[in-house]
């Protein structure tokens, strides 16, 4: 991929020291590790922004089915659950 773009960066010496030894240890570039580290964080922080805009709808729509009584209980919710597995271990026995 051809450079399009330089990213300067300041740090503590020794950082950069074991930071090198490090990538040299891989026998990796230290740019090639900062591309890595770089496309990391970024799919990270997508990843949590897609999150952060899925879990508002997810609540919203949770309390609009309690409002229109398609809720359980939490001890109709254990009750069900207990009988699945039971059915599932006599399947399985």
């Amino acid at each position: 991929m051809p450079k399009e773009a330089v990213f300067t960066v300041e740090l503590e010496a020794q950082l950069q020291a074991d930071f090198m030894e490090e990538a040299a240890g891989e026998d990796r570039t230290a740019s090639q590790v900062m591309h890595e580290l770089m496309r990391g964080y970024v799919a990270q922080r997508r990843q949590a922004r897609a999150y952060g805009d899925y879990l508002p709808r997810k609540v919203d729509a949770g309390r609009a089915s309690v409002r229109a009584g398609r809720a359980l209980s939490n001890d109709e919710v254990e009750a069900a659950f207990a009988d699945r597995r039971m059915q599932a271990a006599a399947g399985s026995a």
